[in-house]
């Protein structure tokens, strides 16, 4: 890493900062407004378990439903938000305040109503590996909340998004299926590149290589090896990109690479480098910022479609 791109990291990450402290202090008041108002105006979190064709098992995930959902007859954007390593499917209410920071934005007008989908995914990295997770999330899951939800099927009412291994999983499904997702969130996304630090989870979960982890295997599932394909189909799927500036992975400077790639190439992009390690504050503090980047590339569906 050059001097000059070291001192732009660390300008960014200053005023980061102090942008995530007015950030933070800005959802605790819209927290509070959502108290005052009454626990009536929150929404819901639920799980449901169905039958996977592609994992020949139960799957649970928990679905997110925003205050009015009973009531209405509305069709709603979706959000998958993928959770970590060895993580599941409750992590994301029960560690990332998912339900309240979702009410406070949809009460402040910030963001739609919408559903949020948190599938279970182990230790999987949401690849057709240790299990065929890649293919259960498109055509188990997806149809099934498009079929059991009032939830938006076309393109424009579809994101994704998630955390270290569900940020990899989330860059991966942009990057091969751009005509199914309007956007992306990749917060420390492990998308390491040439290869992942050896303290990294993922050279021990027994994906990528059963025995030991397997580097070609790990470079020809990664992002470089996708690009061209990607850059092919000429779908553009923005994409918001973060990570702690004190990341135990060192995701700091990852990020900022992928980030320059999709600006060379004229891709819509938004790069956070925050205060924090690799861990749950860096996560539960910016997914709201991630959620009004995506969901700004929302279009309603086309009546001549439906």
């Amino acid at each position: 890493m050059t001097p000059r791109f070291r001192a732009r990291i660390i300008g960014v990450s200053m005023l980061a900062k102090s942008i995530f402290s007015f950030e933070a202090a800005r959802l605790r008041f819209a927290l509070l407004g959502l108290l005052l108002v009454g626990v009536a105006q929150a929404g819901t979190i639920t799980a449901r378990e169905i039958d996977s064709s592609a994992l020949n098992r139960k799957w649970t995930y928990s679905v997110y439903l925003p205050t009015g959902y009973e009531g209405s007859t509305a069709k709603y954007p979706v959000l998958y938000l993928l959770h970590g390593n060895a993580q599941s499917h409750k992590d994301w209410a029960e560690r990332g305040g998912i339900q309240a920071t979702t009410d406070a934005l949809i009460a402040s007008g910030e963001l739609p109503a919408c559903i949020i989908i948190m599938p279970d995914a182990g230790t999987t990295w949401y690849v057709d590996r240790k299990e065929k997770m890649e293919t259960a999330l498109l055509r188990d899951l997806i149809p099934d909340v498009e079929k059991t939800y009032r939830a938006q099927t076309h393109r424009g009412g579809r994101f994704i998004a998630g955390l270290s291994m569900g940020g990899y999983g989330a860059m991966r499904f942009a990057m091969l299926y751009p005509e199914k997702f309007a956007a992306a969130g990749l917060l420390s996304p492990a998308i390491y590149n040439p290869l992942p630090p050896a303290t990294s989870s993922v050279r021990r979960v027994g994906v990528f290589g059963e025995q030991t982890f397997d580097e070609p295997m790990w470079q020809s599932m990664n992002y470089p090896a996708l690009w061209n394909a990607y850059l092919d189909k000429k779908i553009q799927v923005p994409m918001y990109v973060n990570s702690g500036d004190d990341d135990d992975f060192f995701i700091e400077s990852d990020a900022p690479v992928f980030y320059a790639l999709l600006r060379k190439n004229k891709h819509p992009a938004e790069l956070r480098i925050v205060n924090g390690a690799h861990a749950w504050p860096v996560w539960s503090s910016t997914i709201g910022d991630a959620m009004r980047y995506m969901f700004k590339y929302a279009t309603p569906p086309d009546p001549s479609k439906s």
